[in-house]
């Protein structure tokens, strides 16, 4: 359906979006958001931008806030009798300063410079363990094989989570990550996949409060202690909050750089140009990144809410209102990029919004780059004859949209 001007009505595109066949390409779909003009949704308490100026204006703009209770729709819920937070204390990325700004410094200190570039070695070393494994010729799965594998292993060795658990929480981090997509915002009702996402929940917050009550008489090397020893110097850290922190990084450590990772392997697969200059020379790895970054971001989109009346791109929203932030559609702005279609590393320094913006910037970004960097020198130096071997098949997550598998000849 579309309307007088051949433009389709903002449900639809909408809908297409949480659509499992867009899930492959949804670029195309956002261009037709951009075409369209921001989608304001007024009975819905929300709008959708996507180009880059005005996502870029929403993450700078100071009356953006993070806390989903401060919207009207949470509000509401609440005033019905709707438990606040039913998945119980959010992670700082999910509040405002200042308890975004405590929680935040105190979690920094496990992706400072001198620990990532610490870690370096480590990256190298298990990178080369999974790439060992290959023999020239044969077929793997770059999911399974490398781009999991890897960023799951350093996260779990910097919380401190016994990476001999990690099939107990992957399924559970997996089911979390879904509640990200904007399903509730979108329909007005709540996914199929809720209950499953409530109970993975509790139980990840269980296993995660057990292993803070070990670390209490076992310290070690790891930011679950650190946490605790802050907590115990007066910092007034609860131990809700250590939870929510951990159970934070954890999830992302599971999903947005085995994106990168595999999203960089694709983009260079499908121009092998690329994948041969880069095996022959490692110093391109770092543009890779960073178009990957721009053309293929791990995080497709965010949200903020509206703490007072505010006005983009001619276009007001309501105090209370959510405003949807299409990064992924902000990439692809002509406006912003030449070809902005088209993989190109060698297109120069670029700004891209994969990381977000001010105080929410992300706090793994340096270590992000640090091992997509490693990783995709070290597969493209080993086999630079590599190839596709079929088609990807994608996780059904749309914010943090990635593949499932990845079929790769070596």
């Amino acid at each position: 359906m579309t309307g007088a001007q051949g433009l389709a009505e903002p449900k639809e595109l909408l809908l297409r979006l949480l659509d499992p066949a867009t899930r492959a390409d949804p670029y195309p779909l956002y261009s037709e958001i951009r075409e369209r003009g921001p989608i304001v949704m007024p009975e819905s308490n929300f709008a959708v931008f996507g180009t880059f100026a005005q996502c870029d204006e929403i993450l700078r703009h100071p009356a953006s806030a993070n806390d989903r209770l401060k919207s009207t729709v949470a509000q509401r819920a609440i005033a019905a009798g709707q438990p606040a937070r039913p998945f119980g204390q959010p992670g700082f990325l999910f509040l405002d300063p200042p308890d975004h700004t405590r929680l935040r410094k105190l979690a920094q200190q496990a992706f400072a410079p001198k620990v990532v570039k610490a870690l370096e070695s480590e990256i190298v070393a298990l990178v080369d363990g999974l790439l060992a494994e290959l023999e020239p010729g044969a077929e793997f799965d770059a999911i399974a094989g490398l781009a999991y594998p890897l960023p799951v292993a350093v996260i779990c060795r910097l919380l401190g989570v016994p990476l001999a658990d990690e099939p107990q929480f992957s399924a559970a981090s997996g089911l979390l990550a879904q509640g990200l997509d904007p399903f509730i915002t979108f329909t007005g009702e709540v996914s199929d996949s809720f209950s499953d996402r409530l109970e993975a929940g509790r139980w990840l917050r269980g296993y995660l409060h057990d292993l803070v009550d070990q670390r209490r008489g076992d310290p070690r090397e790891d930011l679950i202690s650190a946490l605790i020893a802050a907590e115990e110097d007066g910092d007034q850290l609860t131990e809700d909050e250590i939870v929510a922190t951990c159970n934070l990084l954890l999830i992302a450590g599971h999903e947005t750089t085995v994106n990168l990772i595999a999203n960089a392997i694709l983009a260079m697969l499908r121009e092998p140009r690329h994948w041969a200059a880069l095996s022959s020379d490692p110093g391109r790895a770092s543009a890779i990144v960073e178009e990957t970054l721009r053309f293929d971001p791990p995080v497709q989109l965010s949200s903020r809410v509206a703490t007072t009346d505010m006005t983009i791109d001619g276009v007001t929203v309501p105090a209370g209102d959510s405003l949807m932030v299409m990064m992924a559609s902000a990439q692809r702005d002509p406006q912003m990029y030449d070809n902005p279609d088209t993989f190109d590393p060698d297109r120069g320094p670029i700004r891209h919004l994969a990381f977000g913006l001010g105080p929410h910037f992300c706090l793994g970004a340096p270590l992000a780059r640090l091992e997509a960097t490693i990783a995709l020198s070290a597969l493209t130096a080993r086999f630079p004859k590599a190839q596709l071997a079929g088609e990807p098949v994608y996780k059904p997550n749309v914010t943090l949209r990635g593949m499932a598998t990845l079929p790769v000849a070596v």
